[in-house]
């Protein structure tokens, strides 16, 4: 399947998420493959922009080499999976919490953290390339309008 772009020149889209049954979210099968993203079987989420919502998804071995991954160097209980899944510690205008992934990319939102995000039970979320450290789970903005309006295929996973 080859990646929609939504707007001339805009983000690359990977597909549509349903967050199911107890904040289940299955991500799409091309974000796992570029980001390699199930090859730890925990990642890192932090909440989105203001405009986008939602949330990132990356995993150690993206962040942690990354321009912002002093992140993990000054909390240390977040690089080493201390704290509980899914709690959140802030950092500079966003809030970071780990969470496990399943082999096949599914994630099991915690219910604090789901409410901290702002994500309900069968909302749909939009997978967006947003840079090389991580791809957003798109909740919200003018990007979900463009994706809910675009006349191709999005495929929901």
């Amino acid at each position: 399947m080859t990646v929609p772009q939504i707007a001339k020149g805009g983000k690359f889209i990977f597909g549509k998420s349903l967050v199911r049954e107890n904040f289940s979210i299955h991500l799409p099968p091309q974000a796992i493959r570029e980001y390699q993203i199930t090859a730890e079987g925990k990642v890192y989420l932090f909440t989105g922009s203001k405009s986008t919502g939602g949330f990132c998804v990356t995993r150690k071995g993206l962040l942690y080499p990354s321009k912002i991954g002093n992140i993990l160097e000054q909390t240390p209980d977040l690089l080493n999976y201390e704290l509980p899944q899914g709690s959140f510690v802030p950092y500079k205008g966003r809030f970071y919490c780990w969470i496990e992934i399943s082999p096949d990319g599914v994630l099991r939102l915690p219910a604090q953290t789901a409410a901290l995000l702002q994500i309900d039970q069968g909302i749909e979320l939009l997978s967006i390339r947003s840079s090389n450290i991580a791809f957003t789970m798109g909740a919200k903005g003018p990007l979900i309008t463009k994706a809910d309006a675009y006349e191709g295929i999005i495929e929901v996973f």
